[in-house]
């Protein structure tokens, strides 16, 4: 089969690589990928919100199956786009269609969808722009630190913890009146603050059945001891050691079969990976959100684990004969440390020369954030590399990480010491 990855980023990367080693997999396409996807797969420049140029490349380069990466073409319906052209509908798309991609799309959707299907998470409300003073009543009523979200995709940043009960009306105001995240904060979802500590789990889904992969913890702050602003994640550790089959078990009871089952009852078409944020209060998960994607950078802690065939999975969800894999997972501990911009995730420059890299040993490196110039690797993004490495446990592969990523360098470049620090 012929497989176009959409994306551009490790995550990306990552699942190009995983797929590159199938059997059953004959070429791999990229679009717009990166240095890294360009080393295994033949890149394509499209930008991933361009269907009709996608549709292009689809039938020009005989494409079989389509692998959504992010979650901006979910959310605009590219799957639907496939479904509803004669010429694409026997191009298998592995994401959700439209509708079930708003879990992501909108907060106000997905926090609606918990509370119908009895799934734990956070109490909350929905204020749009002329409700101000109504947000600013609750918030009143609500005990610090404030949880404020932008309804939209506001690319992993729509998200603010407040101390500061003035601070948060502030902020508010900014979000709904000055538009501070554009269009993604015209409605504003403030929740109840869970005190707690938060792991992602992945999950795939055919439609009818399912399969957990390895659970993943990420690291979104740009600072030493989670301080700073937030990013889209300086690296990841998989499986969380703190995760025992007891807490399995709880979490797929009450979490992954109820949601399974919601997007059933909804009539909520879902083909592809959810990936549901997780906060352990007092050892009782809860959900912080939905993302109708793997997470980035846990991809790349996630794939490298999974010992089965990826494509071999991906056809069996295409079939909705997800039920008749047997998911092989490696035991080991696999950690990944992302390499950035120097000022991400505020403004930072590019093509800054990436060295290195040839003397990188012990680890796998998915490149972000890069591209290729001539005959160099250059910076393009806030989030450049992510390096992968795998331990008996994760204090052994967070070693062989950092081993790794002290080898590479560019110009400004910065990624936190710390991972793993409060485990």
């Amino acid at each position: 089969m012929n497989v176009l990855v959409l994306g551009s980023g490790g995550r990306e990367h990552t699942i190009a690589w995983k797929i590159s080693k199938s059997p059953f997999c004959k070429k791999v396409f990229v679009a717009p990928g990166n240095s890294g996807t360009a080393m295994i797969a033949t890149n394509l420049q499209i930008d991933v919100n361009d269907f009709k140029g996608i549709k292009k490349a689809v039938l020009f380069n005989k494409i079989d199956m389509v692998v959504v990466g992010p979650e901006d073409p979910l959310v605009n319906g590219i799957h639907d786009f496939f479904l509803n052209d004669r010429l694409l509908q026997n191009v298998s798309v592995i994401g959700p269609q439209k509708a079930a991609a708003e879990l992501e799309g909108s907060k106000e959707f997905a926090k609606k969808f918990l509370f119908r299907h009895d799934i734990p998470t956070a109490a909350y409300k929905s204020f749009k722009r002329e409700e101000l003073e109504e947000g600013y009543e609750f918030l009143d009523s609500l005990s610090p630190p404030y949880v404020l979200k932008a309804d939209g995709l506001a690319a992993g940043k729509g998200v603010l913890i407040i101390d500061n009960l003035d601070e948060a009306k502030l902020e508010l105001n900014q979000m709904l009146i000055g538009s501070k995240f554009g269009t993604a904060s015209e409605k504003v979802v403030i929740e109840e603050f869970l005190d707690g500590i938060e792991l992602s789990c992945f999950v795939l889904s055919d439609g009818k059945n399912y399969k957990v992969l390895p659970t993943a913890k990420d690291y979104k702050r740009i600072g030493e001891g989670d301080t700073g602003l937030n990013t889209g994640g300086m690296g990841a550790i998989s499986p969380v050691p703190f995760v025992d089959d007891a807490l399995l078990s709880k979490i797929e009871s009450r979490i992954i079969k109820p949601t399974i089952n919601g997007l059933k009852k909804d009539l909520l078409p879902y083909k592809g990976f959810i990936f549901i944020g997780l906060i352990i209060v007092n050892n009782e998960p809860k959900v912080i959100e939905y993302n109708v994607r793997m997470g980035d950078p846990e991809t790349e802690v996630v794939l490298p684990r999974i010992e089965t065939d990826l494509m071999e999975i991906f056809i069996a969800i295409r079939d909705q004969k997800l039920d008749k894999i047997s998911l092989s997972i490696n035991p080991k501990s696999a950690t990944t440390v992302v390499l950035v911009s120097g000022g991400y995730p505020e403004s930072y420059e590019k093509g800054k020369e990436i060295s290195g890299l040839d003397s990188v040993e012990n680890a796998l490196v998915f490149h972000a954030g890069a591209k290729r110039n001539e005959d160099k690797v250059v910076t393009c993004g806030g989030r450049v590399m992510a390096i992968t490495a795998f331990g008996n446990n994760f204090k052994e592969a967070l070693k062989e990480s950092y081993c790794a990523a002290s080898k590479i360098s560019f110009e400004g470049i910065n990624y936190r010491k710390d991972l793993g620090f409060d485990l």
